[in-house]
């Protein structure tokens, strides 16, 4: 995972990278037919949001409690939680962090930009943590290939 973040840094983001992003999540979840939700957000705006058939309102509170842990960790939510694991421990037992706010389970990564760090998140709820995980990383791996 450490690995992934590294290769996918992007040289920019703008409005349009949102939208085109966003919207590649969108088709391979629809592909896939998984009711998920999606989100991009930078620097604290919301620049893209779509609630897929199946979706449900609380995919969209853990949207926001995966997305204030890349924000506070500037890291993949389900690196974060891998770490705690790692340690022989959990996120919620030590990260001394609200679990009502905070939520170290796959599904959202940093957006990062060359030369200025993580400005962001993108985020996918409503599937297993680590297939959210790897439904991100294939999106950010197939946009930077565009």
């Amino acid at each position: 995972m450490e690995e992934q973040q590294r290769r996918l840094v992007l040289p920019r983001f703008t409005h349009d990278d949102a939208w085109a992003l966003g919207s590649l999540l969108v088709e391979l979840a629809r592909q896939r037919r998984a009711p998920v939700a999606v989100d991009i957000h930078r620097a604290g705006q919301q620049l893209f949001h779509a609630a897929l058939p199946g979706s449900t309102p609380d995919n969209d509170a853990w949207i926001a409690r995966k997305r204030r842990v890349v924000e506070r960790y500037g890291a993949a939510s389900y690196l974060v939680g891998a770490r705690f694991r790692a340690k022989g421990t959990t996120f919620e037992d030590s990260s001394r962090l609200d679990p009502d706010v905070y939520a170290a389970h796959g599904g959202s990564f940093p957006i990062a930009v060359e030369g200025a760090g993580v400005i962001g998140a993108v985020t996918v709820s409503g599937l297993p943590q680590v297939e959210d995980h790897r439904l991100v990383v294939e999106a950010l791996e197939r946009f930077l290939a565009q």
